[in-house]
């Protein structure tokens, strides 16, 4: 049964029991290139694995663009 959370500030649909990391695998998000912010608080990168996504989160992935 999915779980509803908020992705970028839309709906978004995923799996239940889905951790952070697997969520950017999903959507072809290389981890290195990506801040991810979850409720409000930023999650360090070892944390991607270990936290699983709940009904009603909010997240934020803020990517990295290099240019000059």
């Amino acid at each position: 049964m999915p779980i509803h959370i908020t992705l970028n500030g839309k709906p978004h649909a995923v799996e239940h029991r889905m951790d952070i990391l697997y969520l950017l695998e999903t959507l072809k998000v290389p981890p290195a290139s990506v801040v991810v912010e979850r409720n409000r608080s930023i999650l360090h990168r070892d944390m991607f694995d270990r936290v699983v996504l709940k009904e009603g989160d909010e997240l934020e992935l803020i990517r990295f663009v290099g240019g000059g």
